[in-house]
Formats: C-alpha cells, sequence, structure tokens
C-alpha cells in the first residue's frame, strides 16, 4: 500500500516540475452544468485534458475577448478513459451471519474496529452517458481490506482451513489484509449546479472484485517486523451492493459483500464484509 501511495506522490510532483497547470471552472453557454476541468501544458506546447468526476468529453477555448471560456460538452454518448477518483478511505466491518458480534469460532478474528480499514480507488472508467444528469458506468480499480487483530497469535498461511495459533507475544501489529482488483457497475445521478456552482450525486450499483493477494503482518520486539504472504482463504471473487452520496466532490458510501469473505474453511461460513467511509472525487 505505502509503495503505492509514494509512487502517485511522485507522480503528481513530476507532473508540477515539467508541465504547467490551469485548473478551470467550465461553464455551458446554454445554461447545462459545468465541469471542473484540468488543463495540463507541456513545454511543447500540447495540452492534455482530465476531467474530475464526470466525462467531460470536449472542450472549446475562446480566445477573442481578454478572459478565455472554456465550454464542455455533456452530450449523450460513450466515454473511456484513464482517471484517478472515488478514493475510499473507510472502516470495515464483519458481519456472522446476521449479527456483527463474532460467534465463538470466528473469536479470533475479534478487530480493532477504528483501525480496520477499507481504501481504494479507480485508475479507468467506461460510461454511457443518456443526458446531463444520468449515465452509468463501469470502471477497474483497486480496493485495500485490512484487519487489525485484538489477539495475540498467528493465522497460519497456506493451511486447509483458516487457523489462528494463540500465544504470549504482545505484538504492536497484528494485520490480516486482502488487496482486490475492483469493478463495479453503477448508475450515477446528478443533480443541476446550485448556487455556489456544486450538484449532488445519487450512485448505486453492484461492486465485484478479484482477489490479487493476502498478508499477514506482524511486529513485536520479540521478533521485530514479519510479513507473510500467501493463502489466507479470502474469497477469490466477491459481490454486493453499494451506494454512494456526495456533493461537490466529497460523499460517503457503504458496501454490502452477500458472498462469504472466506473460501473452503466451514467454521467461517456465514462472515461477510461491510465497509462505509469517506469518497472523494466523482
Amino acid at each position: 500500500m505505502k509503495p503505492i501511495i509514494f509512487s502517485l506522490i511522485l507522480a503528481f510532483a513530476a507532473s508540477t516540475v515539467f508541465a504547467q497547470t490551469d485548473t478551470i471552472k467550465t461553464r455551458h453557454t446554454d445554461g447545462a452544468d459545468a465541469d471542473t476541468i484540468i488543463i495540463i501544458k507541456s513545454k511543447k506546447g500540447r495540452k492534455l485534458k482530465f476531467g474530475f468526476g464526470n466525462d467531460a468529453t470536449q472542450v472549446n477555448i475562446n480566445t477573442t475577448t481578454s478572459d478565455t471560456t472554456y465550454t464542455a460538452s455533456k452530450q449523450p454518448g460513450f466515454s473511456m478513459g484513464l482517471t484517478f477518483t472515488r478514493f475510499d478511505i473507510g472502516l470495515t466491518t464483519l458481519n456472522d451471519n446476521g449479527s456483527f458480534t463474532l460467534q465463538p469460532q470466528n473469536q479470533f478474528l475479534n478487530y480493532r474496529s477504528w483501525r480496520s480499514a477499507s481504501v481504494g480507488f479507480d485508475v479507468l472508467q467506461i460510461s454511457y452517458r443518456f443526458n446531463s444528469s444520468f449515465r452509468i458506468y463501469t470502471s477497474g480499480g483497486f480496493d485495500w481490506l485490512t484487519l487489525r487483530l485484538r489477539n495475540n497469535g498467528t493465522i497460519q498461511r497456506d493451511g486447509d482451513v483458516l487457523t489462528f495459533v494463540p500465544d504470549n507475544i504482545q505484538y504492536t501489529k497484528n494485520r490480516l489484509r486482502a488487496s482486490y482488483l475492483r469493478v463495479p457497475i453503477a448508475f450515477d445521478f446528478r443533480t443541476h449546479d446550485d448556487a455556489d456552482g456544486r450538484r449532488f450525486h445519487f450512485v448505486g450499483g453492484l461492486d465485484m472484485g478479484l482477489l490479487l493477494g493476502s498478508s499477514f503482518t506482524q511486529e513485536s520486539k520479540e521478533n521485530g517486523n514479519q510479513m507473510r504472504t500467501g493463502d489466507y482463504h479470502f474469497t477469490k471473487f466477491r459481490y454486493g451492493p453499494f451506494v454512494r452520496i456526495g456533493y461537490g466532490g466529497i460523499g460517503v458510501f457503504a458496501k454490502y459483500y452477500v458472498n462469504d469473505m472466506f473460501d473452503d474453511s466451514p467454521a467461517q461460513k456465514g462472515l461477510r464484509q461491510f465497509s462505509f467511509g469517506m469518497s472523494v472525487g466523482w
């Protein structure tokens, strides 16, 4: 997770060093909604356009006056491209057969609620816009699940079932993690701009995920830092409904995966993941 974040920071820093960036609030001459677009001007004079939150399909530049007017067209149709949006950071909660209290066989997964996280973002998007207010889209991105365990002990990797071996070591970190490729299919409705130039978004759909990898990390005085990657029985494919509600560029999200969190481990049958938190970018 940390190398990915550092890479994104370096990429952003490089773009500011080698390019001139202008941020423009677009406006429509026909009274339609406006969008925020970033124009990056390279040293050779070429321009790259990135639309934040929505698919700004066309930019017309009028330089006949002293002020430059940028007009974004929102005609119906398909759009596709790279993006960095819907950055989610939230909490993860386990639902054990309809209860938020873990059953006895799952007590070894007792976790620190405020330190068990769900983090993700999208990097690719394909959408079809019906009109200025409604579109459907699918996207590709990454999602990380982290459980900070309370109990001292180790979850065995590559076991026949999910197995926890307790010990007397005091761990400052005892963390179970899984990473997923996330592919949502969403219905996105947005209102018209208000007096402040912002709008509400209401999004709902199906979130799907393909397992990329899992690991178990521990930190203690006795053993130092240890990270073990392998099979911890996380489900290879997860799916479930999600909703997003936002105003401007900030909102909230909630996801509930309807299939089991772990595969091939009968004692954990019915244990599912619920995540909620804040989201930036639309």
